[in-house]
């Protein structure tokens, strides 16, 4: 070969692999626990798309939902171990760790869209500390609609709830459980339905999202709007792997976490209007609980946030103090 055919065939190679490193792609898959319809799974795909857009295509993002990739329990360690570059899991599930994780899910504490978007505010420094130290980032944190009581009928009284089995997700709710008179067990939001025809549990307090999604009128007839908390879902990302992206993508990826925490609590707003429309439009009984049952649920609720102050030390003493001051 001539030395000018040479380099004129050097130089379009060279010109191949130059486009190629311009446009190479990042493929990220993020597991969630939830079904494709719920909203949170929703949100968090359109999330995704927006990254997409965002990077101009250079970072893509699969989103497994229904724990078909990693099962709920597993998710944050697969982040923080580099399995998996980010997932989406209950911020609860953590509060073995340490308490402030579980803060959003005492009861009674914040029982409203707007107590729990000021107790996640004053949270937040605390939360993002702590993944830190774990090589881990929190992208966005969106809440569930508020939690009710399931039962097979109508419960006015925790006497009524003496005794039987109840679905736990995480230690507040096996605490609640315990104080109430009943035997936790730990249940998947994607095993209720089994759960209940297997006897493993007779009753839960979840939200109207979760009722509908596990078909609960199949098994249960009454759902008690006790709003007792609303507990939340975080997003979070290895923070090696953030690290790892180009500037624009970081930045693609921090916009769509903006864009998607905002939409996030407005959807599930609309989702307890629509979700609890959804029961009893299947034959489930919307009850409002009676005085004697939200009293006795308030006690509960004290109790709890004093267990909690002296578990979570000298911040949880800040983050109270920040919350009840905003």
């Amino acid at each position: 070969m001539k030395y000018g055919a040479f380099l004129k065939s050097s130089v379009i190679a060279a010109g191949v692999t130059f486009a190629g490193a311009a446009f190479a792609q990042t493929n990220w898959d993020l597991p969630t626990p939830y079904p494709d319809g719920n909203f949170h799974t929703r949100n968090i795909a359109q999330f995704a798309e927006e990254v997409g857009e965002k990077s101009g295509g250079s970072l893509t993002i699969t989103v497994h939902a229904g724990q078909s990739l990693i099962k709920h329990p597993d998710i944050k360690n697969s982040v923080r171990d580099g399995i998996v570059p980010a997932g989406e899991l209950l911020v609860s599930r953590l509060e073995n760790e340490s308490a402030i994780f579980g803060v959003d899910s005492v009861p009674f504490l914040a029982s409203s869209y707007e107590g729990s978007k000021k107790l996640y505010d004053a949270q937040r420094p605390y939360l993002e500390k702590l993944l830190a130290e774990q090589g881990l980032q929190l992208l966005f944190s969106v809440p569930w609609p508020p939690q009710g009581i399931y039962a097979k009928k109508e419960v006015t009284s925790l006497s009524d709830l003496s005794g039987l089995k109840f679905r736990a997700y995480n230690l507040g709710t096996e605490r609640v459980a315990e104080l109430a008179g009943m035997v936790p067990t730990q249940i998947e939001a994607s095993d209720i339905p089994t759960a209940f025809a297997t006897g493993r549990v007779d009753a839960m307090i979840t939200s109207p999202s979760t009722g509908a999604d596990s078909k609960a009128w199949d098994f249960l007839s009454h759902y008690h709007d006790t709003q007792a908390w609303l507990p939340r879902n975080m997003v979070i990302v290895n923070k090696a792997a953030f690290d790892g992206l180009s500037a624009d993508e970081q930045a693609a990826i921090m916009d769509a976490a903006a864009a998607a925490e905002t939409r996030g609590w407005e959807m599930s707003q609309e989702e307890t209007a629509s979700k609890t429309k959804v029961l009893q439009d299947n034959g489930i009984a919307i009850v409002t609980p009676s005085d004697t049952l939200q009293s006795e649920f308030a006690e509960i609720g004290k109790t709890m946030t004093e267990e909690w102050k002296a578990k979570a030390g000298a911040e949880g003493e800040e983050l109270l103090k920040a919350y009840q001051s905003n």
